[in-house]
């Protein structure tokens, strides 16, 4: 009978082994610690001990749903697997020394409601495959030395409240399509290398409530609600590199365009 029991209890025990991450997850988070330098983590995780128990990860229901790995030394890129954590909702590798691109794969990751992985050295465009992740409410990539335009794909995001991506190389204009973006709260773009026109579209956001887009090259006039918005008061960097303030438009209304 006893034998029986020990049987019985160590069955149980595989299962529930075999059933806390599929091969793909527990696959993803090794190649993520080995291409990162795992070995030299401040938190450094034990890969033959069950994937809940790893520093930073949580897992529900047999799934991955969250990495919060900031400030934890990660030095290295991110491997294209990382796509592979299909239930994932909040990735933090903020404060690390992460270099190279952001991997189009992470496009994959349909459940993403966090992408933070501001202060690294992250470089190269940003992956218009962001613009896949529809359900995406925080995107924090500042301080990074990211460049390229803004995709068209990211202004499709109708769900995301905060956009840091300041202190970055991004150029390029800033897309009139930000319109879209009708639950965005928080906007910052400040010091990068954008021009063009500021878009007076950007006062058909009713939620914005912070806003950073100085130091920058972007000209002509904007509207007095917008300048107010930013906390600089529209700073801008013109091409002989000297700081000066957009021109304010006093009549309103000419400064915003038509809802038609």
């Amino acid at each position: 009978m006893r034998y029986t029991y020990t049987l019985f209890l160590l069955l149980m025990f595989s299962l529930i082994m075999k059933a806390e991450v599929s091969i793909a997850e527990k696959n993803a988070l090794t190649q993520l610690y080995n291409a990162t330098n795992g070995a030299n983590w401040t938190s450094k995780w034990d890969l033959k001990a069950p994937v809940s128990s790893w520093y930073g990860v949580k897992v529900q229901e047999d799934k991955v749903v969250s990495i919060q790995l900031q400030n934890n030394n990660l030095v290295g890129t991110l491997p294209n697997s990382i796509g592979d954590l299909k239930s994932l909702e909040f990735l933090n590798l903020s404060f690390n020394k992460i270099s190279g691109s952001i991997p189009a794969s992470i496009g994959e990751l349909s459940s993403l409601k966090t992408l933070s992985m501001f202060m690294n050295s992250l470089s190269g465009n940003l992956p218009s495959e962001i613009g896949k992740l529809s359900n995406l409410e925080i995107l924090s990539l500042y301080n990074n030395d990211i460049d390229g335009q803004i995709p068209s794909s990211i202004y499709e995001l109708k769900n995301l409240k905060v956009l840091y991506l300041n202190s970055n190389k991004l150029s390029g204009t800033l897309n009139p399509s930000i319109s879209n973006m009708v639950s965005l709260q928080q906007l910052s773009l400040f010091d990068n290398r954008m021009n063009g026109l500021v878009p007076f579209d950007i006062a058909k956001l009713n939620n914005l409530k912070e806003m950073n887009i100085s130091y920058n090259q972007f000209s002509g006039f904007v509207s007095k609600d917008l300048a107010k918005l930013d906390v600089l008061n529209m700073t801008m960097i013109n091409d002989k590199g000297v700081a000066q303030a957009l021109k304010v438009s006093l009549n309103k209304n000419t400064a915003i365009v038509s809802e038609e």
